[in-house]
């Protein structure tokens, strides 16, 4: 079918696809010790990156260097050569987003707070194949042959080809065991311009988005009620083994085994709020051609109302909980998620300035101090409207109104600035 059709209207796609892995305690272990191996290579070479003088630090003599660790230490044998040659390639890529100021500088790799990981930079390596409705198989370097979780069609067999393959993978592992993510590439029909209305989207806690068409996106708790009463028990345990450990002293296997179960619930957890949101982002970039979201700066947003000894904070027990509220929803995570799936569907995601859209009336256009008189409810206190309305509505129809207007947040030389139409529109005309 692709040759049919014209260049001009195909894209190139590259995704990642995530499987759970169904490995055997053996190969647990295999994969723990190359994750450790590749841990320690990237330790070795930082301390190799600092102790050399600027002029030597080259690929070549990288290269050289972690050869010889190969070679003298047993244990970095069970790491596959090209796995090795891939820290290489992550830690100088780590750098140069340093030296760009993308990112901080890398450091050393704890063994407890680092996430185990081991990259299969070839595809070909993997011959991934099919051998059930639920289930694939693929071949992990110096592990062998191991099952994973099938839920996605994949670019393999007769449907590979060199527009259409697998370019590598990396084992990951998490709270719930191993995973695999494939790198995909694809050639796909470029997507036409989407014919759907304007939307504007206010995110919050008590309704996670809200549209300025009426339409409102819910969940409900993300733990069951005994699943809720197990978690509220194992942090009272640890909390209760905590206070019972002598300064100095390392943790025990019991509280170790106690944390690991605390972050498997939270971690599934975790999981039913991504699937949410991967469900939801869907459905409003299918439904709608332009998403309008705020410009919120969340970082600010959740910052601790502790204050100093000097000036303490007010209300620090209410501000925490709004913190864990907001981080719970993940709002940069859901405007992350429709970025590349509004594009995906032939629209557009638009962000406006944040401020003023929930105590603002979205029919006369005026902000009238009391308005807002509780979260749910927005009531214009302006003697010449009078509107009320739902207020999570009422903030997104204000979001949508600034981008009709042409106030909108455009990207230009690294931040953001506002771009404000000619011709304001009167707030009668929305």
């Amino acid at each position: 079918m692709v040759s049919i059709v014209s260049q001009d209207t195909l894209a190139k796609r590259q995704f990642g696809h995530r499987a759970r892995l169904a490995l055997s305690p053996a190969g647990v272990r295999a994969a723990d010790d190359q994750a450790h191996a590749a841990r320690t290579l990237w330790n070795l070479l930082h301390a190799w990156w600092r102790m050399m003088p600027k002029e030597k630090r080259t690929l070549q003599q990288a290269d050289a260097a972690i050869r010889q660790a190969r070679e003298d230490i047993d244990f970095l044998a069970v790491l596959p050569a090209q796995a090795a040659q891939a820290v290489l390639k992550t830690y100088v890529r780590a750098w140069k987003n340093c030296w760009e100021g993308r990112a901080d500088a890398p450091n050393f790799k704890g063994r407890f707070r680092t996430v185990l990981s081991v990259d299969i930079p070839q595809g070909r390596d993997l011959n991934i194949a099919r051998v059930h409705r639920r289930w694939g198989m693929a071949s992990i370097p110096k592990v062998g042959r191991v099952r994973f979780r099938w839920t996605k069609d994949l670019p393999v067999g007769k449907r590979a080809d060199a527009e259409n393959r697998i370019t590598g993978a990396r084992l990951i592992k998490d709270t719930l065991g191993w995973h695999i993510a494939f790198r995909v590439q694809t050639l796909e029909v470029k997507p036409g311009p989407h014919q759907g209305a304007e939307v504007g989207i206010d995110m919050g806690v008590t309704v996670p988005i809200a549209c300025s068409d009426g339409e409102t996106y819910g969940h409900g708790e993300w733990l069951t009620e005994k699943e809720k009463a197990r978690l509220l028990h194992l942090e009272q345990r640890a909390a209760r083994r905590k206070r019972h450990q002598r300064p100095g002293e390392r943790t025990s296997r019991r509280l170790h085994r106690t944390y690991d179960r605390i972050a498997g619930l939270r971690a599934k957890a975790k999981r039913r709020a991504l699937d949410w949101q991967h469900k939801t982002t869907t459905v409003i970039a299918r439904t709608y051609g332009a998403v309008v979201v705020e410009a919120l700066t969340i970082p600010n947003m959740v910052k601790s109302a502790r204050g100093t000894i000097e000036e303490p904070g007010r209300n620090v027990a209410q501000k925490s909980g709004l913190n864990r509220s907001i981080s719970g929803e993940a709002w940069g995570r859901t405007v992350t998620l429709l970025t590349y799936k509004t594009a995906r569907h032939g629209g557009t995601l638009h962000k406006v300035p944040a401020p003023g859209t929930s105590r603002r009336c979205s029919a006369c256009g005026v902000t009238t101090p009391g308005s807002r008189e509780s979260q749910a409810v927005f009531v214009c206190k302006n003697p010449d409207c009078g509107w009320s309305g739902n207020a999570d509505h009422n903030a997104a129809r204000n979001v949508l109104h600034l981008y009709r207007t042409g106030l909108a947040l455009v990207p230009a030389a690294g931040r953001a600035v506002v771009r404000r139409a000619k011709r304001v529109k009167p707030a009668a005309a929305r």
